[in-house]
């Protein structure tokens, strides 16, 4: 054979051979409907295709969200001892208490001045304090000002002002009407100096009837030269209505 036929036969072959040698393309057939995307096109191993393993994303409803403080549920769990959020009311603060009731038939513990009432309404103490000035007072003695008198609540008090007279002693006789069971009187100094209240005579007595400057040693005015002092009438017992009056001789 000549030159040329040899090379023809031989580039026959060849390209027989590459014939044969081709890979077949056709893609295999789908198995029970199930299609799987090709590597790096939609719906291969991508989350948000319908019906392959979707996850929330971050920033997605129901991707592991958790209250934060001030909204509702935070910290608290159902039905076990709920207690306030961090700034939300009663956050910090005791539970609430309840107080007993008083015992029927007490009075409770007051403070500060009773119910000034006019001496008339008080004209049933009026025989006692009389009483209590004829036995008590040194004799020559004469009232001076009017009668205190009060509707008192326990531990409430009445005050008027008298000026202490060189020279001249004092006797203040005070008593209570039931259920009052106890009742002081005093004599406070009245100084120009805030909480500074010095007490300079009180009664010695207990119950519902009170005498300061008892006969023959009444009050006398230690001081050669006027000053002001308030009688102070305290009822540290019971409550109703007490009196006073103030004596000078």
């Amino acid at each position: 054979m000549t030159r040329a036929m040899i090379l023809g036969l031989a580039c026959a072959v060849a390209a027989t051979s590459a014939v044969g040698c081709k890979k077949d393309e056709t893609p295999p057939p789908q198995q029970g409907g199930y299609q799987q995307g090709a590597y790096g096109q939609p719906g291969y191993g991508q989350p948000g295709q319908p019906g392959y393993g979707q996850q929330p994303q971050p920033g997605q409803p129901g991707y592991g969200q958790q209250p934060q403080p001030g909204q509702p549920g935070y910290g608290q769990q159902p039905g076990y001892g709920q207690q306030p959020g961090y700034g939300q009311p009663g956050y910090g603060q005791p539970a609430p208490t309840t107080t007993a009731p008083a015992p029927a038939g007490t009075a409770p513990a007051a403070g500060g001045a009773a119910q000034q009432i006019d001496p008339a309404a008080a004209a049933a103490a009026q025989p006692i304090l009389t009483g209590l000035a004829q036995s008590q007072m040194v004799a020559g003695s004469h009232p001076v000002g009017s009668t205190i008198a009060g509707n008192f609540r326990q531990g409430q008090t009445l005050s008027s002002q008298l000026q202490l007279q060189p020279g001249k002693c004092y006797t203040v006789v005070a008593a209570g009407l039931p259920p009052v069971s106890e009742v002081n009187v005093q004599f406070v100094a009245v100084t120009p100096l805030p909480g500074m209240t010095p007490v300079i005579a009180s009664d010695q007595d207990s119950g519902s009837q009170a005498v300061l400057g008892k006969k023959p040693n009444c009050f006398k005015n230690p001081a050669p030269f006027a000053f002001p002092v308030k009688v102070v009438l305290t009822v540290a017992g019971g409550q109703g209505i007490a009196a006073a009056q103030v004596y000078q001789k």
